[in-house]
């Protein structure tokens, strides 16, 4: 295809949509009439659902983002239970910290904090 044929096809074009642009089809009512009625179906029931009265189990679930909300809810109050009763040995018992019965050791040389676990020595 040249582009003389691809600039004539260009311009036909445009004239047609020109011509659509100044007669624009009429709609029936009926259509309208319906399109209107599903969409009023469709829309968001935000005022209506909210009307219903919930109980107290309901609200709560509600509140907390329904059962999505709720398992992340569960999920990270079970880590945080299990960090918290068997911490990793890295991490300092905050309990134990918090009622004085053990102390924080500090890491005293620069061996300790710069070595990563490596033998410097090459032993």
């Amino acid at each position: 295809m040249k582009k003389q044929d691809n600039d004539a096809e260009t311009e036909a074009l445009d004239a047609l949509f020109d011509t659509a642009r100044v007669h624009p089809p009429e709609v029936p009512q009926a259509l309208m009439a319906r399109v209107l009625a599903d969409a009023d179906v469709l829309q968001p029931t935000h005022g209506r659902h909210h009307a219903v009265r919930l109980g107290l189990r309901a609200w709560i679930a509600d509140l907390l983002g329904g059962w999505q909300g709720m398992g992340g809810l569960v999920a990270a109050a079970a880590a945080g239970v299990w960090i918290g009763w068997s911490p990793p040995e890295t991490l300092p018992d905050a309990g134990a910290l918090i009622l004085g019965y053990e102390s924080a050791e500090v890491m005293s040389t620069t061996a300790e904090l710069t070595s990563f676990g490596w033998d410097l020595d090459g032993d």
